[in-house]
């Protein structure tokens, strides 16, 4: 879909009428005079989410332990089911993915697998604008091989602080490099990768790769298969909605099948002997084989309504939504708010083909009470320390008239200084 934009509110009505995805706002829980911009964060919960929790609650009442093979969807099964509802998202075949865990935990799992560090190489490479909790996990898996993360574990410099570029990426991309574990897309500026040119040339050099995908399943199709990705992690609350703290995904490229997992635990056991309570751990040669615990049916019941209600909206008219939804979004940024008073500053690059689904926003002082005030508006944006506001329109729930009036909200702040009014001290979450 391609448009000229304007910065009349007309025009915003016009796109949201020629919304081919417009069908879908209905099926969310929208909060009341809200504009609900936090969709990288957490994305609102559907009402075929809501009938999954509450089909798989009403099966553990009437049905008990029965649930695990009686259930509509057995719970025995319910992780590959789910992967295979999730794999046409990210491109991978349905044994390539399990719903397991948390991103966190599943880094663990496969880093653990794969950094075994041997002659020359013994070092990681990520990247110094990393969600934190990936490069902790890198740290971690260093430590427990005895050597220091200080020297150990590569992080690739961004010249802007905001963005990476990936000549840069791959010229550390050394022999002395083991694994390579980088995000699909910068949680703070929306930076997409170019994760097939990372994963060629990272092979090209003997270096196993592996993307956390959280910031983009769900909004940017991926074909982890095609491009020969080792693995992959993403968790689903997101652009996935699934719901707080819902389980997370883990690909594993089927070459690896036969690797064995190292963080071991009795539901990677293959399913047919998984309740022979054998001592000896018989993992399931798929993606399935690196699951660790039981998963937690209940929390992750909302998967599968979400699923079917994004696939039924379909990949790739949710990707060309959001980067229009998107390009709007920084058209009117620059035409009405990067002058003076404003001055505000766009983080996220403006090829709509190198971002994923948020924009990012700074400013050289008070951003943090300017989000405060857009808060105290009805919208529901996030920050980012130190100076960092994300706006991330949803292309299955927020319309293009939101959109105009964040900008027009923005706008009001600075012209009345309402953002006078708010503290600096942040809340434990932001």
């Amino acid at each position: 879909m391609k448009q000229l934009f304007s910065t009349d509110r007309e025009a915003a009505v016009k796109m949201d009428q020629e919304d081919a995805l417009k069908v879908f706002r209905d099926h969310f829980y929208i909060p009341e005079r809200t504009l609900y911009m936090d969709g990288n964060s957490l994305g609102l919960l559907s009402m075929e989410a809501e009938y999954s929790i509450r089909r798989v609650l009403n099966e553990w009442r009437d049905l008990g332990i029965k649930g695990w093979l009686k259930g509509k969807q057995p719970w025995f099964y319910f992780a590959e089911k789910m992967a295979e509802k999730a794999s046409g998202l990210v491109g991978a075949e349905a044994d390539e993915l399990i719903m397991t865990g948390t991103t966190t935990i599943n880094i663990h799992s496969l880093i653990s697998t794969f950094y075994q560090p041997e002659g020359r190489r013994t070092k990681i490479l990520a990247d110094r604008l990393n969600f934190p909790s990936d490069i902790y996990a890198l740290k971690g898996q260093i430590s427990l091989h005895n050597l220091d993360p200080d020297k150990e574990l590569i992080l690739v410099e961004s010249p802007d602080g905001f963005n990476l570029r990936e000549e840069d990426i791959v010229s550390q991309m050394s022999e002395e490099v083991a694994v390579a574990l980088l995000p699909s897309v910068l949680y703070r500026s929306g930076q997409l990768l170019d994760m097939e040119y990372l994963t060629r040339e990272a092979h090209k050099r003997g270096i196993v790769i592996g993307f956390d995908c959280s910031h983009s399943a769900g909004v940017v199709p991926h074909h982890f298969s095609k491009w020969g990705v080792d693995f992959a992690v993403f968790c689903s609350y997101k652009y996935l909605n699934g719901g707080p703290g819902s389980s997370a995904f883990l690909y594993l490229n089927r070459r690896h099948f036969d690797k064995e997992p190292v963080l071991t635990g009795w539901f990677g056991n293959k399913k047919e002997t998984q309740f022979d309570m054998s001592l000896e751990f018989d993992h399931a040669r798929n993606a399935g084989g690196w699951q660790i615990s039981s998963p937690g049916i209940l929390g992750s019941s909302p998967i599968e309504g979400s699923l079917e209600l994004i696939n039924e909206a379909g990949i790739e008219p949710i990707r060309e939504k959001s980067k229009q939804m998107t390009g709007y979004l920084v058209y009117l940024l620059e035409e009405l708010l990067s002058g003076d008073p404003y001055h505000f500053k766009i983080v996220s690059p403006r090829d709509a083909d190198r971002r994923s689904g948020h924009i990012a926003i700074t400013r050289e002082r008070d951003v943090f009470r300017i989000n405060e005030a857009l808060k105290n508006k009805g919208v529901v944006p996030d920050f980012r320390p130190p100076d960092l506001i994300r706006i991330a329109p949803s292309p299955l729930y927020n319309t293009y008239q939101e959109i105009w009036q964040v900008a027009q909200f923005l706008k009001e702040i600075i012209d009345n200084k309402e953002y006078e009014a708010f503290s600096s001290q942040r809340d434990a979450i932001s």
